[in-house]
């Protein structure tokens, strides 16, 4: 697996180098790190101007690349895992979106590893600007790393996969029982039932009754079911459990389950995206907000 680490001058975290060797720690990887330092004005070649800002850029530019390295080496990535060539890589442009995801497909990387944004509780992820760009357009997978999150020493445990039964979440389970497999962990097959009328909230209350609640929940394993008979016909020695985590809300759904330290959950983009590409919608990105563990979003 070839990753691709989106590091950013005075990260608030380094819990893009904690997930990178946490994946090292699962199977043997090659990490690039890349940064894209924002430019926010243009100098005429030969000013006083342009020659100080060249320097500027020179400084910048190694003290991003050893920032990365050593949040890599503090979170315990081998020396060996690291690109043989331009193990970190900076560049200058207007914006970080077209930069990266042109690094990604230089590095030929199968992801793109992105942080939280500072805000975000801890244990959790919040989009920045870029972030949210990416999750819009990317033509690979991207890899969230929560705030500050709690990490198996032994790398990942289990692989979760969000599943619906739609075409966007056929394209998750493939990825998520594909890596399941490699690594030779169990499959978590896991739908979300927050509790009311829809999955949001509403002027009026409803009070739905527990049978609901309960047909609800058998309509979900029904799915699940058949997701883990999708995961068996491709990986036939899967070891493949379901869980449905009903709720209040996206929160009380998603803390209904219980989660790992060595979990990861792999969800598909949504149908709204173009084809190759990541695409969230208001469910996902709700998933997102709430996972208490890193999250690899697969484009259809």
């Amino acid at each position: 697996m070839r990753l691709l680490v989106a590091w950013r001058p005075q990260s608030a975290g380094e819990e893009v180098a904690d997930v990178a060797a946490w994946i090292g720690r699962t199977e043997e990887i090659r990490v690039r790190s890349a940064t894209v330092i924002p430019r926010a004005w243009e100098t005429q070649p030969g000013s006083e101007e342009f020659h100080e800002y060249r320097e500027w850029v020179l400084a910048e530019t190694q003290a991003c690349m050893d920032s990365a390295l050593g949040a890599l080496g503090r979170a315990g990535l081998p020396h060996g895992m690291l690109a043989e060539e331009d193990p970190a890589v900076v560049d200058i442009a207007p914006t970080e979106t077209k930069v990266l995801i042109k690094a990604a497909e230089d590095f030929a990387a199968d992801c793109l590893l992105l942080g939280s944004h500072p805000a975000a509780p801890r244990g959790r992820f919040r989009m920045g600007s870029t972030a949210d760009a990416l999750l819009h357009c990317a033509p690979l997978p991207v890899l969230l790393a929560p705030r500050s999150s709690k990490l198996a020493k032994n790398g990942v445990t289990r692989v979760s996969c969000s599943y619906v039964d739609t075409v966007q979440s056929h394209e998750a389970l493939r990825r998520a029982s594909d890596l399941a497999a490699r690594w030779k962990v169990p499959l978590r097959l896991v739908a979300f039932s927050p509790s009311g009328a829809t999955m949001y909230p509403t002027n009026v209350p409803f009070n739905g009754n527990s049978d609901m609640m309960v047909e609800w929940r058998e309509q979900a394993l029904a799915l699940l079911d058949r997701g883990r008979d999708r995961a068996l016909t491709r990986h036939p020695d899967l070891k493949v459990q379901m869980d449905v985590g009903s709720g209040y809300g996206w929160s009380g759904a998603i803390n209904a389950l219980k989660w790992k330290k060595g979990d990861l959950l792999v969800m598909g983009s949504s149908e709204l995206g173009q084809f190759n590409r990541v695409f969230i919608g208001p469910s996902t990105n709700q998933i997102l907000r709430h996972s208490p563990v890193p999250v690899l979003v697969s484009p259809v």
